[in-house]
């Protein structure tokens, strides 16, 4: 495993891709829903919970597939898509089993996905491709994965609401199967977690809400927070509790020029390192459908966070020389490094 955690971003639109890649990211997730699924099933019957076509949320044209595929081959930073509503009808898991073949054509092998009942259509038709368990498939623990492990499993994404020891404790379950199976660190599991935006009150798994252009979505409906006695609300707690919320509400100076607030609707960065050490490898940044402007500052200002922290900065040594491996095998990688140690010996060598 690389020592550094790195960014998955949200990828609303295509034309984000070149940028977010300057900005700093190093993956990508983003939903495709073809006009004819949406066409069939409209909003009602999801195929990534996002079903949202009046701005920048997924991909609607396989087109746009093709564009992006030649994108990853030139820049190497992968994209994953999302198939992960929490389940499907009966009839839709065949024509989702085409959709993931006609992708894996052009170079889509990571898929995230909730529906356990998807992955096991996906093993039974012969389909290997490199699962993702998404953080809307439930509650997370060692007992969890170990029922999961009958599958692909590259990655497991934990939810919004898990501890930092809850993760710990999974991580290192899991990392303790791979010690006695003889698995190298570098090719175990990967662990994300929601580190920016989208701090959602629901945990996915249990939210019914639809996210598409004809309703408000429920987690950003106004309501009121409070206790009930005898089936009457307490006005007083209620006061109480919304005086504390409009309290909490970030000052208008807090906001750049531009309208920018990093971590405005959910914010992780202080905890990065709480994430690393509970054994986190990527950091997920939501952000499908926010201002692309926005975006691009959220991505870069995790890497600063994570550069000027005070506890064990992630710094480049003034005289260290820098390695991208993340596109290398193990012998690759210790070929490279043989390699400079031999050109740095080679120049101290001459200097004596």
């Amino acid at each position: 495993m690389e020592n550094s955690m790195k960014i998955t971003a949200g990828l609303g639109s295509i034309d984000e891709y070149e940028r977010f890649v300057q900005a700093g990211a190093d993956e990508f997730f983003c939903g495709y829903v073809p006009f004819s699924w949406a066409e069939k099933y409209g909003t009602v019957m999801p195929l990534n919970r996002r079903e949202v076509l009046c701005c920048n949320v997924q991909l609607g044209a396989y087109s746009e597939l093709e564009i992006l595929s030649r994108m990853v081959k030139k820049y190497k930073k992968p994209v994953h898509l999302t198939f992960n509503s929490l389940y499907y009808l009966p009839e839709q898991y065949p024509e989702i089993g085409d959709i993931i073949e006609k992708c894996m054509g052009i170079g889509f092998r990571s898929y995230i996905i909730a529906d356990p009942a998807l992955l096991v259509y996906l093993k039974n038709r012969g389909i290997s491709c490199e699962i993702h368990l998404s953080g809307e498939t439930g509650e997370v623990n060692s007992e969890m994965l170990k029922m999961f492990r009958r599958f692909p499993l590259k990655r497991l994404i934990f939810h919004r609401k898990n501890t930092f020891r809850d993760m710990q404790s999974v991580i290192a379950s899991q990392r303790e199967v791979e010690k006695q199976a003889g698995i190298r660190p570098e090719a175990g599991m990967e662990f994300e977690a929601f580190v920016l935006n989208e701090m959602c009150q629901f945990t996915g798994a249990f939210c019914n809400s639809l996210h598409c252009d004809e309703m408000g979505y429920l987690c950003r409906v106004s309501y009121w927070l409070g206790t009930v006695r005898n089936g009457d609300a307490v006005p007083e707690k209620i006061m109480a509790l919304q005086e504390q919320a409009w309290d909490q509400e970030p000052d208008l100076k807090a906001y750049d020029e531009f309208g920018y607030l990093c971590g405005e609707t959910g914010c992780g960065l202080c905890a990065l390192y709480q994430l690393k050490q509970a054994g986190i490898t990527h950091l997920k940044l939501v952000g499908r459908g926010n201002y692309v402007d926005h975006m691009e500052k959220d991505i870069r200002k995790r890497d600063w966070q994570d550069s000027h922290r005070e506890v064990s900065p992630l710094k480049q040594a003034e005289d260290a020389v820098l390695l991208d491996n993340s596109r290398l095998t193990l012998e690759e990688t210790a070929k490279a490094i043989m390699e400079i140690c031999e050109k740095k010996w080679e120049v101290r060598r001459a200097n004596v």
